[in-house]
């Protein structure tokens, strides 16, 4: 039941990967008329691609390049209500804004091989930045008309299992709505109709006019003389040292214990795991003389669909998640009590109502500007892209390929025990030296 670091397993560095196709895909019923789709404040932000790579098991009805083949005509069939996908983005110089150029210049789609097995892989828990060659990011002498928003490549494996790996803009996804963009993938794939019909309106979350400020905005920060797309969190040049630190649901479950300041309190599991990662990580800075009064931030996402008033639809297909805060003296995080820290990470979350994600998003309307932390926690812990059901089963894992950046620590879920999570985490080696000590010592404590 305890926690373990995970030691670095064999990795395979060449997955030894062959494109056999590539290709663009277009809707196939004609969409409607060409249009400029409004992106909110919330999407100028997140010009960046978000990679995954989902593993399926061999399955003796659904060869690998049956299943390619399904995907592919899926991909044609669901870029008809998704008709934003087939798009490109674009910048209006008259507005200054990102908007998407509905234009059906068409999806990515990729066919590819591997020569390994997926036993040859080994741990698909890992994040091996060979993973990478499962994911295509962009399609060169087909891109005339500029980068597709989605490609989708399925690689088959020589024991009969193959991984779908997915590029997407995050201009055009958050995890909630990229999940049902997979059920939908998924439930055209068997001959089904759409899972989760999809709502395109992104004017839903623009701007008040004019824009009201009604709180201060200390999670993000102005930009100055910055691209509008600058890069919320930027990759690091220094080497850094990559681990997983697995808590087992029993360590999660003596976290809450520990935290919980009446026998009756209720307190998440995320908030608990996110407020042991906070003081690790604030307190692991590689200086001689920790500066026990330096005040450390950490931000998560908050999804903001059910707290709108009205809420917005559930089914909502832009980025309906805002940048939570808690800051805190290094004092504090390293003397004070557990359940002091998980109480300020859950009223991070509790100030995000109607109004304060009015005024956040107000607030980008006239600043222009990105969330701005010590650090971001970002979970795929419970999005359940792994519970996706599509005609040859569930995948048995899926994970995002890890990028070099030290700023952000990654959970998801483990592939034996859904209650468990898997804390991925990047940092120069001294600092992680650091990290893991405090990371023991707190759970143990």
């Amino acid at each position: 039941m305890g926690t373990q670091c995970l030691e670095t397993p064999p990795l395979l560095q060449d997955l030894k990967v062959t494109i056999q196709s590539s290709s663009l895909v277009f809707p196939n019923q004609e969409t409607a008329e060409r249009k400029s789709m409004f992106l909110s404040n919330i999407d100028q932000v997140l010009d960046f691609n978000v990679e995954t790579v989902h593993f399926f098991a061999s399955h003796k009805d659904f060869p690998a390049q049956a299943v390619a083949e399904k995907i592919k005509n899926a991909l044609e069939k669901i870029l008809v209500p998704y008709d934003f996908l087939a798009g490109r983005l674009k910048l209006n110089t008259t507005t200054g804004r990102l908007e998407i150029d509905c234009n059906g210049a068409g999806a990515g789609f990729v066919v590819a091989s591997s020569e390994c097995t997926l036993d040859e892989i080994g741990d698909l828990v890992y994040p091996n930045p060979a993973f990478a060659k499962l994911v295509v990011t962009s399609l060169d002498s087909l891109e005339k008309n500029g980068k597709p928003l989605c490609i989708i490549q399925v690689t088959s494996f020589k024991c009969g299992g193959f991984a779908m790996g997915t590029s997407t803009s995050h201009a055009t996804f958050d995890g909630i709505s990229f999940k049902a963009f997979l059920e939908n993938l998924a439930a055209l794939a068997g001959g089904k109709p759409l899972a989760v019909t999809p709502c395109n309106d992104r004017e839903l979350l623009a701007a008040r006019s004019p824009p009201s400020v009604t709180f201060p905005h200390p999670e993000l920060v102005k930009l100055q003389g910055q691209e509008l797309n600058a890069p919320v969190f930027d990759a690091t040049q220094e080497a850094l040292d990559f681990k997983i630190f697995r808590l087992r649901s029993g360590n999660i479950s003596d976290l809450k214990e520990k935290a919980k300041t009446n026998p009756n309190a209720r307190i998440s599991g995320f908030n608990v795991v996110t407020a042991h990662i906070w003081r690790c990580k604030a307190l692991s800075h590689d200086t001689e003389d920790q500066d026990l009064d330096r005040v450390s931030t950490i931000l998560y996402a908050v999804n903001i669909r059910p707290r709108l008033i009205p809420p917005l639809p559930a089914s909502y297909a832009g980025n309906a998640v805002l940048t939570a805060y808690a800051s805190a003296k290094c004092r504090e995080l390293q003397e004070g009590p557990i359940s002091k820290l998980v109480e300020m990470v859950a009223e991070g979350s509790k100030r995000m109502t109607d109004e304060y994600a009015r005024s956040a998003i107000d607030w980008g309307e006239i600043y222009k500007g990105f969330p701005h932390g010590e650090f971001l926690v970002s979970s795929w812990w419970k999005l359940g892209f792994d519970e996706v059901d599509y005609p040859w089963g569930c995948p048995t894992y899926c994970c995002p390929v890890v990028y070099h950046r030290k700023d952000i620590i990654l959970l998801f879920s483990d592939i034996d025990d859904k209650n468990s999570v898997n804390v991925w985490v990047a940092l120069p080696r001294k600092e992680m030296e650091k990290f893991e000590r405090l990371f023991h010592k707190f759970l143990s404590a």
